[in-house]
């Protein structure tokens, strides 16, 4: 059984996505597999690779064959490089974290108004209770204003 390291596509029409598999060469794309051992999502940037290297170095020590693209993945990871006894690459680009939104949104709002961000948002409910007020307000005090 000849046995081949290959790309199982996942994801949707546009944004793929891919699972570096063991299975047999015989079998389809996307068909059953021997074992996962990486992912690959070309869409991000950087690309995200990721191969679990002690399976990697165990299925290329048996006799499994890349295919092309796994291939160029894994001169990129350096397990071929491992495996065939020559010096590593440079290392992979690693995408930043994410910063905070809330951070950023506390950041905003103490540059607006100088301070601290101001006290409670005014719903509908508020504003029609301040309305009655309001109108109560000058009822009253149009009540006073003909009585003096």
């Amino acid at each position: 059984m000849a046995v081949k390291i290959k790309l199982k596509r996942l994801g949707k029409i546009r944004s793929p996505h891919y699972r570096i598999v063991v299975a047999d060469s015989r079998t389809r794309r996307d068909g059953r597999a021997i074992e996962e051992i990486g992912l690959y999502h070309p869409v991000q940037n950087p690309s995200r690779i990721e191969v679990n290297s002690e399976r990697a170095q165990y299925w290329l020590s048996v006799g499994a064959q890349p295919t092309e693209p796994v291939l160029a993945i894994l001169k990129l990871t350096g397990d071929w490089q491992k495996h065939k006894g020559l010096p590593a690459p440079a290392p992979l680009l690693v995408a930043e974290p994410k910063a905070d939104k809330r951070a950023a949104f506390d950041e905003f709002a103490k540059s607006l108004e100088g301070g601290e961000p101001k006290g409670e948002a005014i719903t509908q409910k508020a504003k029609k209770s301040d309305k009655k007020a309001d109108e109560a307000a000058d009822a009253a005090g149009a009540a006073e204003s003909t009585e003096g």
